[in-house]
């Protein structure tokens, strides 16, 4: 079973669903005008000779005019600067709003808060957006909640590279709109892919590279049918002291000492000994394990390019190639690697149970579905790759709202665990589809099959603990689960996330925080660390604009 496998995008939270707890659906919002509030004001005729009155003028009495408040006074001039801004002369609305400030009594916050930010809204138009700043904060020191004057701060923010703000205040803006503020929710969700990125970025150069645990590099070959090297390791293997550097190497993987697997392939490669290609792909693994991506590459190109050495070596070296663009979001890339692969060694089942996964990653299920269905075809043996299938068609089946389809679908799973028994996947994936389809309890039994299989596992744990909360709404027997799967492996950085997720939905903005900490720590590309980042982030903002309103956190119910 998959280390590191995560729930499904079905039924699942977006990180910003997730970290402000919110399940609105998104929709393009109203543009900028709509947000400006316009008095219509009543026109007044101009004087005329022709008035229908007759007799000498200076018979008459001259009308008197009324004397205006101080606050008619501003509102009046308020309304000037509408006409304008309306008219697109945003100097001259600029001024009047300036005139209603001025006129204002100081009492009028709620006024005064109004012509701040109408000023500001014309400032805008004109892209000066430190003066836009500047007037929507004065209007927010009279009126803290007002929305409109936040939001345009935030949209000034952006444009001045104040990100953090910018996504405190859009923070603000859908926590006091009650996440129905649309563009408020793409903005936050914007800032926070672009502050993850950025922090992602610097944190990746500086960390310190290190292992998985034991656990999840065994599951990481064991998604290989034939990977040329482990799977073949028993030949290699002798009585006595292993003479080369690859053979002490696979020695070393029997052993499980992992540690010292990379200086002993370089020991290999750099004699230019008898088992180069085999050393130059291990090395390569075993660098992509500690997401050191960039050191691996040169070795699979240099296998690959190896025309005279062991197609299945060649194959394998470009499906991790594969698998390395993907997880650095180069899908086109990663299809065209496959594609060589597959021209390399057409009859490869692993090629095409990698794909499948890769597919199933991009949503392209039907694709994923051939895939599989080509592996199981060259190897049926496979569990792996036939519980992967069996899935990717039950995946197929809620696409197409077949009830037929997902029955047929959900009774295949079942089956694949008869075939396969020993196959812990399986078993896990037939929980997954159970799960989904409200079916609690019988879920939980095969999570509990999963777990029996592949006791040293931990993702099926933390899969169980978000069961319960699923199924009984019960967040302390969840969390007490995720940590069972911690104390498996305190290297698991899915139970990391999980836990700061659950934290979210319960309010916990600060143990949230701590937990997705522990998961960027052990994050293994740069895009994982990204996301794990953004979830941080989005928590941290959270946590400052409750303490700064005096809001609640919001609690998400649990699915």
């Amino acid at each position: 079973m998959a280390s590191n496998a995560r729930p499904t995008s079905e039924g699942g939270l977006s990180k910003w669903q997730i970290a402000v707890a919110i399940g609105a659906p998104l929709a393009v919002g109203l543009a900028v005008g709509a947000y400006f509030y316009t008095r219509k004001s009543s026109k007044e005729k101009p004087p005329s000779e022709e008035d229908g009155t007759k007799g000498n003028a200076a018979d008459k009495k001259p009308e008197e005019e009324p004397v205006q408040t101080p606050t008619e006074k501003a509102q009046s001039s308020k309304s000037k600067g509408n006409k304008f801004f309306k008219a697109q002369q945003y100097e001259k609305a600029i001024k009047f709003y300036t005139e209603a400030i001025e006129i204002s009594p100081p009492e009028n916050k709620q006024d005064l808060s109004t012509f701040f930010q109408n000023r500001a809204a014309a400032q805008e138009q004109l892209k000066n957006y430190k003066e836009v700043i500047e007037d929507c904060s004065k209007a927010l020191d009279l009126n803290p909640k007002y929305v409109k004057a936040l939001f345009r701060r935030a949209k000034a923010y952006e444009m001045v590279e104040e990100k953090m703000k910018c996504l405190e205040d859009t923070t603000a803006v859908c926590i006091l709109e009650g996440f129905g503020h649309q563009q408020g929710m793409f903005l936050a969700d914007k800032m926070l892919k672009e502050l993850g990125k950025e922090k992602a970025h610097q944190t990746y150069k500086e960390r310190k590279p290190s292992l998985p645990s034991g656990q999840f590099i065994r599951s990481y070959f064991s998604s290989f049918s034939n990977d040329g090297i482990t799977s073949n390791s028993d030949a290699y293997v002798s009585e006595g002291e292993p003479s080369s550097g690859f053979l002490k190497a696979v020695k070393a993987f029997h052993d499980g000492e992992y540690a010292a697997i990379t200086d002993l392939c370089t020991e290999e490669i750099d004699s230019d000994g008898q088992y180069l290609p085999h050393a130059l792909l291990m090395r390569a693994s075993f660098l992509l394990l500690k997401g050191q991506a960039a050191l691996a590459k040169p070795d699979l190109d240099r296998l690959i390019a190896m025309e005279d050495s062991d197609k299945k070596l060649r194959a394998n070296a470009l499906i991790k190639k594969g698998s390395m663009h993907m997880q650095e979001g180069n899908a086109l890339d990663a299809m065209d690697v496959f594609a060589a692969a597959v021209r390399i060694d057409p009859d490869n089942a692993d090629i095409y149970h990698h794909r499948g996964q890769l597919n199933l990653l991009l949503e392209k299920v039907d694709d994923a579905v051939k895939d599989f269905e080509k592996c199981r075809s060259l190897n049926s043996e496979f569990g792996l790759a036939y519980a992967q299938y069996c899935y990717a068609r039950y995946r197929m089946a809620l696409i197409l709202q077949s009830p037929m389809q997902m029955q047929e679908a959900l009774k295949q799973l079942e089956e694949c665990t008869t075939k396969f028994p020993s196959c812990a996947e399986g078993f896990a994936l037939y929980a997954q589809a159970l799960n989904d389809q409200g079916n609690y309890e019988r879920a939980d039994e095969n999570f509990q099959k999963a777990i029996a299989i592949e006791p040293d596992n931990p993702t099926a744990h933390v899969h169980r603990g978000l069961l319960q909360l699923a199924w009984k709404k019960e967040p302390d027997t969840a969390v007490a689960m995720i940590n069972k799967a911690l104390e498996i492996d305190d290297r698991c950085d899915f139970a990391y996330e999980t836990l700061g997720t659950i934290e979210v939905q319960r309010g916990n903005l600060s143990a949230a925080q701590g937990y997705f900490d522990k998961a960027i720590k052990l994050a293994r590309t740069e895009i994982e660390m990204a996301h794990l980042y953004s979830l941080s982030i989005a928590a941290e903002a959270q946590d400052r604009v409750t303490k700064k309103y005096a809001i609640t956190p919001p609690k998400q119910p649990f699915p």
